[in-house]
Formats: structure tokens, sequence, C-alpha cells
């Protein structure tokens, strides 16, 4: 009786220290990665040069990725009915062209005008309550398409839509905050509404996040071609560059920032300048087409390659750690370091996926907002992240991809985020590939849990460094 029970006590005791040792059992070594920079211009979305076009009118838009660039700017002129409702069939047409720039895999920045000035005679808006009116029937075709909306521009008041010379009585700040805050409503509450003066923008929001909180944003048509941007910072014959400058670059981490030059201005308008105001303003966007001289500057200066590169976003990898096998129900660690080199910060909401992509395709959304990677500054996290226990064995890719937030665009490759890097983009998928070595091995070592999916386990980051 007594061998018996020293037996079972020591078989109890043997079982207990085999499960104490697997469970135990170190979690397989990680392996540092490190990635080249590149210097290619990237097809990136809601950011770079963008092509004017005026509308309604039949216009394809399929050309504007085959000339290097994501963004069209949309000049929907409503001088027709001033006085009258938009009909139907403009609507219609409407969608039909948010359809063709949807195919053709870009975004748009938009502004409804009534005019196309000029200054200081211009030629007639529209009253405050058509103009109301307008936006009512408007606001269906903003919803339906806001995955393709990059942001608008509020436009409809006076010369150009541009919030001056109305003939209607428009320039006071009381009738454009209520077309402001019409506008804001009939969008989508994942898109912002520019504003043309820094003046309107700091009467109506004193405190720069409460502007950006309520999705307000700024417009520049006149960036550096005059000591005031051509009225842009003047206000009563004062000029307040420094002032609205101070407020702008607040405002402008987390908002976007684009417009046009308009005249040539040297030295101010020149590649010195131009490269620190961007910077300090955060621009994501320019116009391509205007104007050509300060356009021809920037290129004769050398600083035209630099500007393309850099206007809104850049994200580039220089490391990512991680161990390169695990066990089915075994555990991945990534930790991810990359910096931003653009001018801005992402604009809007973006969705960060970890995906493994071999015998089966699976990810795992990560808990990280991307548009709080900020311009000029590098960002690291580390994921712990459970693999299903079911995962076939085999060999994968590990990749993180940055989609579109919309279901309409979300698989579709173009619409994809890819980093400054070399030979990292899968550009069927979209994905950023970390590596296409990852083994799910059943021998490899490490803890193991039962589960069905990719399971995030923990997310940490490290507080932003420039």
């Amino acid at each position: 009786m007594k061998r018996l029970l020293f037996i079972f006590l020591l078989s109890s005791f043997l079982i207990g220290c085999g499960t104490a040792s697997r469970s135990a059992s170190p979690e397989p070594a990680t392996v540092p990665h490190t990635y080249i920079p590149s210097d290619a211009s990237l097809l990136n979305p809601e950011r770079g040069f963008f092509t004017p076009y005026t509308l309604p009118n039949p216009a394809g838009f399929s050309a504007i990725r085959i000339t290097g660039k994501t963004l069209v700017h949309l000049n929907i002129r409503l001088d027709d009915w001033r006085e009258t409702d938009i009909p139907q069939d403009i609507l219609d047409g409407l969608q039909t062209n948010f359809d063709d720039i949807r195919d053709a895999g870009v975004k748009a920045i938009i502004r409804f005008a009534y005019n196309q000035g000029p200054y200081p005679d211009s030629e007639p808006d529209a009253s405050k309550a058509q103009i109301l009116r307008h936006i009512e029937q408007l606001t269906p075709l903003l919803q339906n398409n806001a995955d393709v909306i990059a942001w608008l521009e509020t436009g409809f008041i006076g010369a150009w839509g541009e919030w001056h010379t109305s003939t209607n009585g428009l320039d006071n700040l009381t009738d454009k905050r209520d077309i402001l805050f019409a506008l804001l409503e009939a969008l989508p509450e994942t898109r912002m509404a520019q504003v043309r003066y820094p003046a309107n923008i700091i009467e109506m929001f004193p405190n720069p996040a409460d502007a950006a909180k309520a999705r307000v944003a700024h417009h520049n048509d006149c960036f550096l071609s005059s000591d005031t941007d051509v009225g842009t910072y003047e206000r009563d014959g004062e000029n307040t560059i420094e002032r609205d400058q101070a407020y702008l670059a607040e405002l402008t981490r987390f908002t976007p920032m684009s417009g046009e030059t308009c005249a040539p201005n040297p030295p101010r308008s020149e590649c010195e300048t131009a490269r620190n105001e961007m910077a300090l303003l955060h621009f994501s966007a320019l116009n391509e087409a205007y104007h050509k001289g300060i356009l021809r500057s920037w290129e004769e200066g050398g600083c035209m390659e630099e500007i393309n590169n850099r206007l809104g976003y850049r994200l580039a990898l220089e490391t990512a750690t991680l161990n390169l096998t695990a066990r089915p129900g075994g555990l991945l660690t990534l930790r991810v370091q990359l910096r931003n080199d653009g001018f801005a910060s992402l604009i809007n909401p973006r969705p960060v996926y970890l995906v493994l992509d071999g015998p089966q395709r699976l990810s795992a959304l990560l808990p990280l907002d991307p548009r709080r990677w900020e311009a000029g500054t590098t960002h690291e996290f580390t994921a712990r992240v459970r693999l299903p226990a079911s995962l076939p064995v085999g060999t994968y890719r590990l990749a993180l991809w940055l989609p579109d937030a919309a279901e309409t665009l979300k698989d579709n490759p173009l619409y994809a985020v890819q980093f400054a890097n070399e030979n990292i983009l899968d550009e069927s998928s979209g994905f950023n590939v970390l590596t296409d070595a990852f083994t799910v091995d059943p021998h490899a070592p490490g803890s193991v849990e039962k589960t069905e999916e990719l399971t995030m386990v923990e997310l940490t980051t490290t507080p932003a460094s420039r």
C-alpha cells in the first residue's frame, strides 16, 4: 500500500513538473529586420499634387494615376441655378462623376461655386437661403460618396466661392458661420471642411483645438504670392501672418491643409520659403496647374522632387523585430519602428492590420490610429498576437496593411497606404511585407493556447520622438 502511494505521488510530481516545463517554455527568439528607405514618388491616397476639373461635365478621370496623381480638385459650378433648385439630372450626372472617380482609384477635393470671379467685379453668387437649399439637395451626394471625398472647401460664397466679394451681402461672420455649419452637417462625420481665411476660423474658434474638433480646416489659394499671400493673412489692412501661421501650425497637425499659388513673388515664392512653410503648416496637397511660374521656380531651384514626395504623409519603416517561428496557438511578438518624413499626418480615419498570408490568410486589427503618426517624428509600437491553434503549418508572409476605412474601398489596393521602402509593397493586395519567412512549426518553442482566431493579446506604444 505504501509502495503504491509512493508511486502515485512520484507520478503526480513528474506530471506536474512536465506541465510546468511546457508552460514555462521560453518564447521564440526575436530577430531584428532593417528596411531600405526609398526616394521614389509614391501613389499614396489623399495627398500630393492634385489635378483641377470643372464640373458638371462628362469628363473621365482614368488618366489621373497615369500622371502620378491620386487627387482631383472638383470645382462644381452652380451658376445656372443661382435662383432655383439644382435639377435632378445634374445631380445624377454628378453621381456619375463620383462613380468614375471611384473606378479611377483616386479621390476628390470638392468646392461648389456660382462664378469664376473676376475680382473686384465678380459675377453673382446666390442668396443665403438658396445656398442652404442647395446644400440640402447635395447632402445625399456628399453622404453617398464620402469614400472618395478627401475633404471639402466651404465654397459657395462670393468670387470663386472663396468667401469674399459676395454680391448677396454674405461677407459677414454670421452668414459664413451658418453656411459652414450647414456643410458640416451635410458631410459625413469622417470628413472635414476647409475655410479660406484664417481670420474667419479664429473668430469662430479662438482655440485651434476646438476648430479641429469641429472638423474645420484651412485652404490657401494664394500661397507665397505676396507678403500677406494676397490678403490671406490680411484683415482691415493689417498683416496678421505671424498670428495666423502660429494658429494654423497647431490646427493643421491633424486637419487638411491645401490650396494653390497664384503669382510669382520671389524670393518668398521660391524653394527655401516654400519648404519651410509647407512643413510649418503641414501641407497635404497643392494644385499642379497653378501658378506655373512658381512651380517652374521650384523645378529650377531643385526642390520640386522633395515637395512632391513630402506633400502629405510619407511613412517609412526603420526596423521590425519579431520571432520568425511559432507553433499553432503560439505567440507572435512584433516591435515596429517607423517615421513620417512628410509635411503632414494622415487626415482621414484609416485602420492598421497585421496580416499573415500563406497556407491561410488572416488578419488582426491593431488598436492604432495612424493619424497620430505626426510629420517629422519617429513612432514605435509592440504587438503581441496569439496565433489560431488550427493554423496550418508552413511559411507565411507577415505584413502591415493600411487599407481605406470605407468597406467599398477596403479591398482595393489602390487606396492602401504604401510605406516609403524598397521592395516592400505587394501591389496586388496593398500589403507592406515585413518578412516572407515567418514559419508556423508545431515543434517551435513557446506557450500555446487554444484559440480559433488571430487574437491581439497586448499592444504598447512608445511616445513619438523627433
